[in-house]
């Protein structure tokens, strides 16, 4: 591939590619084919820049896994011709699908780093430059072996590169819009490209595929005091229902009384499993420390330790779409598959 990297940018949508229109002054999509007479700093990284636009551009709080399975093809389709690939994509969903194709992927050796930002490039005090270019510098890094130093699904934001599924979006008004509250950052830009790597993704040997399965019939159910219990069996006796991820309080706690317990242990029992994770930003699950999580324990609720509610919604739909049963599905998702989990294992 020669001396230089070949990193593909893949412009989906999102804020990030807008500019203003010199005669109307509205904001119009940005010609990412023309780049560097755009953006001359890019030019200075030491790689060779290809772009692709996606031909119909995506507002993130549209997307859905149809395109969760596209921008993952794209990859695959370039994965041999590019040593490493630049995500465009809005701000809204954007830590669901780094998420997604963490889980997607298997066997990843090449960096997929996804990046947006909060005002448009056209904007004067825009931070999408920073972002961008920051974003195919750290795609483009290479060890002394010329192997890539990175080698999974990352967020790139405002100085910090996070592991993909451990990034959740925290503020819709700060350029610091993004925070991997379990898990270090794997790299800080700033006078110095710092890279953490005690904290990056060990290669695992596998091959590198994709699998687009992904179940959707899934329920994300957040729990507050005096919640009616008569709408929560209500959503769970949706017929079609295939999983619930459960918001729940603090350390994993939440209603004891037997009423709830058992509209949950009517589904528990059926194979339906339920994630328990916390609503908290920071912490994990403890189930069976307090005890109004007991119950919960008893009627085979699984734990979600520490995960964010991205990387539970996509490693259920995950699990769920390639067919996991109610054994291996729980055996799979309390034991630690891309990262996105503190370690442990479940034997």
């Amino acid at each position: 591939m020669g001396d230089k990297p070949k990193i593909l940018m893949v412009y989906t949508g999102g804020t990030i590619g807008m500019v203003k229109d010199s005669s109307s002054g509205a904001l119009k999509p940005f010609d990412f084919s023309n780049i560097l007479s755009n953006l001359p700093e890019a030019g200075s990284i030491n790689c060779r820049l290809d772009t692709y636009s996606f031909p119909k551009l995506l507002d993130s709080s549209n997307i859905n896994p149809g395109n969760w399975a596209e921008i993952a093809s794209v990859i695959k389709d370039n994965y041999d011709a590019y040593d490493g690939f630049v995500v465009l994509h809005g701000t809204d969903t954007m830590a669901y699908t780094t998420s997604a194709l963490s889980f997607m992927f298997s066997g990843l050796r090449k960096p997929v780093i996804f990046t947006g930002s909060q005002l448009p490039i056209g904007h004067l005090r825009t931070d999408a430059k920073e972002n961008l270019i920051t974003a195919v510098e750290l795609a483009a890094l290479r060890d002394t072996d010329g192997q890539a130093v990175i080698k999974e699904v990352c967020l790139y934001f405002q100085h910090e590169l996070y592991r993909g599924n451990r990034s959740t979006k925290v503020n819709a008004e700060q350029f610091n819009a993004f925070a991997s509250p379990n898990y270090p950052p794997l790299a800080h830009s700033g006078v110095h490209l710092t890279v953490n790597r005690e904290f990056l993704l060990p290669e695992t040997g596998k091959v590198f595929s994709l699998d687009t399965s992904l179940a959707t019939d899934i329920l994300l159910l957040h729990l507050f005091p005096g919640m009616n219990e008569a709408l929560i069996s209500h959503l769970l006796d949706y017929d079609g229902l295939k999983g619930v991820i459960m918001l729940s309080f603090g350390s994993g706690n939440a209603p004891s009384s037997p009423s709830f317990l058992n509209i949950l242990e009517k589904k528990t029992s059926s194979g339906i499993p339920i994630v328990n994770i916390t609503q908290c930003m920071k912490g994990a699950v403890s189930q069976g420390d307090y005890q109004v999580s007991e119950g919960l324990e008893r009627i085979g609720v699984i734990s979600g330790r520490d995960m964010t509610k991205e990387a539970a919604v996509t490693k259920m739909m995950h699990l769920l779409g390639v067919g996991a049963g109610y054994n291996e599905f729980k055996k799979l998702f309390e034991n630690d598959l891309r990262g996105e989990i503190s370690t442990i294992i479940i034997q």
